[in-house]
């Protein structure tokens, strides 16, 4: 197994025995986030980093046997390209898909440059490129869209648009006649590779980081579907084989048969032999629903129930003020912008608000000051303190310590609108900079 840090070493291990086989570092500067081995030679291996290279490595040797120079910014994804896999390619947030021979110019930084025999420029910065099998074109993912790049003609061929997010990550299935596409929408789109139409499409309930297809037998036969989410959780869809298909369509035949009391019929005409005495014990009972029995008891229908938290309780009830005081006393962030937003929609945030003397005020004055700087919860937080100060502007003067902690959140709103403005001055210049600009071979 190879792995890629983000300190910018890669090692070596044998998966067997989890030893360390071999460590290299000190030449990429920045963290390594693509690292392959060779799919035909064993101990040959490349990597990209954000330092803007493209490495190879051989397993016997201390230092990289090769590096590509060119990329002016992070390189996020490569691999190897056609059967042979003499070529490589990788793309990076300069928004250029570069075709690389290691044959031209082996090592150095001046040699590699030259190494570059193709270039591809995209619109957006590039998070994922693979090779089709025969090696003669390239996908390309760049913000929302998928760009199929001939390297035969040397030009782009298609663009896809079938997403509505970033697309993160790409995988061929079907021995190359499927290709899979994962984004931050959520959505896994398969595309034939024929004509590029979506054929099928799946739904998952995070943004998906990863995705890769498993196959498995000597036919090379797709089992598996493994997805990588943004919550965490790695999702594995299996499909039946074959053979396993076959079987499984034959029990539910025999169970059919066997509900309608036909087994008998069924085993003849498959030239089962007699089943002897006693099989029906097995499967005794299992047909009862119950008829005929003074009592049924369903169970639970709705699953396992939850128990509500001391705060939920109270907001049930109505008891705004006591659940507000709850959550802030417990300090968890998610239960108080949970709450919050919740007296909100039931128009009660005012009066889980008034009636608060200097003591009850300054929990919610603390909690507005730490969260008021962060841009996703900015028109909650506004809202709350401008309620707050609605309620209790004309008492301002009668607690030092009030009047301190409002004069931080002042310093603290007042600092957020300069970060926000360099921050829209900063995006209008990069927007000019952009305009004008296409895709291009």
């Amino acid at each position: 197994m190879l792995a890629g840090s983000e300190s910018g070493t890669l090692q070596a291990f044998d998966s067997s025995s989890r030893a360390i086989l071999k460590t290299w570092s000190g030449e990429h500067r920045q963290p390594v986030w693509v690292a392959k081995w060779h799919p035909t030679a064993p101990t040959t291996a490349m990597s990209c980093s954000d330092d803007g290279t493209v490495r190879l490595w051989d397993l016997p040797a201390e230092r990289s046997a090769w590096a590509g120079f060119g990329h002016a910014d992070y390189v996020r994804c490569g691999g190897w390209v056609g059967t042979a896999a003499a070529l490589l390619v990788s793309g990076g947030y300069d928004r250029a898909v570069r075709l690389w021979d290691p044959r031209v110019g082996a090592g150095g930084e001046g040699g590699g440059g030259r190494a570059t025999v193709m270039e591809f420029r995209l619109k957006d910065p590039v998070e994922e490129v693979l090779a089709t099998p025969a090696g003669t074109a390239l996908l390309a993912a760049a913000g929302e869209k998928i760009a199929v790049l001939d390297l035969v003609a040397a030009r782009p061929l298609h663009v896809l648009k079938n997403h509505q997010k970033t697309v993160t990550s790409l995988a061929f299935a079907s021995q190359g006649r499927r290709l899979l596409s994962g984004a931050l929408d959520g959505h896994v789109k398969v595309f034939d590779t024929d004509d590029w139409s979506v054929v099928a499409g799946f739904k998952y309930p995070s943004p998906i980081l990863a995705l890769d297809v498993v196959a498995s037998d000597a036919d090379r036969e797709d089992r598996h579907i493994c997805v990588g989410m943004q919550s965490g959780l790695l999702s594995i869809r299996t499909r039946l084989s074959g053979a396993a298909k076959a079987k499984n369509r034959e029990k539910e035949k025999e169970m059919e048969a066997l509900v309608a009391g036909k087994i008998e019929e069924h085993d003849r005409a498959l030239g089962k032999r007699k089943r002897g005495r006693g099989w029906e014990k097995r499967l005794r009972g299992k047909d009862y629903t119950g008829e005929g029995a003074d009592i049924v008891i369903d169970g639970n229908a709705r699953g396992r129930i939850r128990k509500n938290s001391e705060w939920e309780v109270a907001l049930r009830k109505g008891r705004y003020e006591q659940a507000l005081d709850i959550v802030l006393e417990k300090g968890d962030r998610t239960e108080t912008l949970t709450l919050l937003t919740a007296l909100v929609h039931r128009s009660a945030l005012r009066t889980a608000l008034k009636g608060r003397n200097a003591q009850m005020l300054m929990p919610l004055l603390k909690w507005l000051h730490k969260a008021i700087q962060d841009p996703r919860h900015v028109r909650l937080t506004t809202d709350t303190a401008m309620l707050v100060l609605d309620l209790y502007g004309e008492n301002m003067g009668q607690s030092p310590e009030i009047d301190h902690t409002i004069a931080r959140l002042h310093e603290q709103v007042r600092q957020s609108v300069e970060i926000a403005q360099t921050s829209w001055s900063t995006l209008g210049m990069l927007e000019t900079l952009k305009t004008g600009e296409g895709v291009s071979a």
